[in-house]
């Protein structure tokens, strides 16, 4: 049980020191009962060893005579404890690195001051594991994230929740940049940071946190990008529809160098050149053919994948121009010029062949030169 977490918590700061020592300047008893169940929760910053402060909370008797509850402190076993602050709240917000240990006592109306609380410890070694591994997944304006749940593992009574944190990636530089900050929190081994902006890099990292309020030292810190994606995108055979053969990912209609969804996932004629690739039919079989200048295909993975987020990474490698089969449930990674110096990157799992035609799925980068499609893992 977490109660026996903390009676323990308490027992080791009450052996520090003999509690009839420790009354206020008012006296050692008074009219007003001591405060009861003294607990603490430390505020989590992003930095393990720089929390923003920490909050004692006690029961609130409800005794009319209660004036006020005087907060005592110290920083380390053997110095004297010291007056931190008053509140005629039953809870105390100490800004900074918190003290070692802290105990309340209560005052009347009448200016006695009772004995005091049980001592807390505040105990930086309850402090949990960082998650060992965190793997993204790219979405369509957002990124999935999963990781090891060792951290709930190690103590799960002691465990609170994880804290998940962002900021931008430089892709050039290889470098995240240094303004990070909190993307939410969640109790699972998963979290889905949404609201991004597609085609923008960002990096991530993830703490565990104990009821107490301390963190860990981070998960290792992956990067990812969001992309556009569809599903259940249709095409025919060139020798059935010409009009509706023909499929090309991204189309920079104003020339701007920047994707808009009303440039994306366009559907055209397969006789027309422009277009990255056409489906043909040859000898039984559809074929997906690159058409544009630029523009290449190979399969992804030795044989079918589960879904597209299965297509992780765009290799590095020479993208052919020639036909290749459509097959149900292959992947395939697509290559295309940019047309500003840089190669783009896009993904395709066929999931339907029929006779005339084929349904599949997509998925585009539109970050240039970025080959990240979905799943990268540290």
């Amino acid at each position: 049980m977490r109660v026996s977490r903390l009676v323990t918590l308490v027992l080791v700061g009450a052996a520090a020191c003999d509690p009839s020592s420790l009354a206020g300047p008012g006296g050692t008893g008074g009219q007003v009962a001591a405060p009861s169940n003294l607990s603490y929760t430390v505020e989590p910053t992003g930095d393990p060893d720089a929390p923003a402060g920490l909050v004692l909370r006690w029961d609130d008797d409800g005794d009319p005579d209660l004036a006020v509850w005087h907060v005592y402190s110290r920083g380390r076993q053997g110095d004297s404890f010291g007056l931190r602050g008053s509140t005629t709240s039953p809870s105390f917000h100490d800004a900074g690195i918190p003290h070692l240990e802290y105990y309340v006592t209560a005052e009347s109306v009448d200016g006695d001051e009772s004995g005091p609380s049980t001592i807390v410890l505040v105990d930086e070694r309850l402090a949990l594991p960082g998650p060992v591994q965190l793997f993204p997944t790219s979405l369509d304006g957002a990124v999935a994230l999963v990781w090891d749940d060792n951290a709930f593992l190690a103590d799960p009574n002691g465990f609170s929740h994880y804290r998940v944190y962002s900021t931008r990636y430089d892709l050039d530089a290889n470098v995240c940049l240094n303004a990070w900050g909190l993307e939410g929190t969640t109790v699972a081994p998963e979290f889905v940071a949404g609201a991004l902006v597609n085609g923008v890099p960002r990096c991530f990292g993830i703490s565990a946190i104990t009821i107490e309020g301390w963190e860990s030292l981070w998960s290792p810190v992956i990067h990812d990008t969001p992309r556009p994606d569809a599903r259940n995108q249709v095409l025919y055979a060139r020798q059935v529809d010409d009009a509706q053969a023909g499929f090309r990912f991204w189309r920079d209609s104003n020339g701007d160098g920047v994707a808009q969804d009303s440039e994306l996932g366009l559907t055209g004629a397969g006789s027309d050149g422009s277009m990255d690739f056409t489906l043909d039919q040859s000898g039984g079989q559809l074929l997906l053919v690159p058409l544009r200048a630029g523009t290449g295909v190979e399969v992804y993975g030795p044989g079918p994948v589960a879904d597209l987020t299965s297509i992780d990474f765009a290799p590095n490698q020479t993208y052919s121009s020639a036909p290749i089969q459509a097959q149900t449930g292959w992947g395939y990674v697509w290559a295309m010029d940019g047309g500003d110096g840089f190669a783009r990157f896009a993904s395709l799992r066929v999931s339907h062949v029929g006779r005339d035609l084929i349904i599949f799925d997509w998925g585009f980068q539109t970050d240039p030169g970025n080959p990240e499609l979905l799943r990268t893992g540290e």
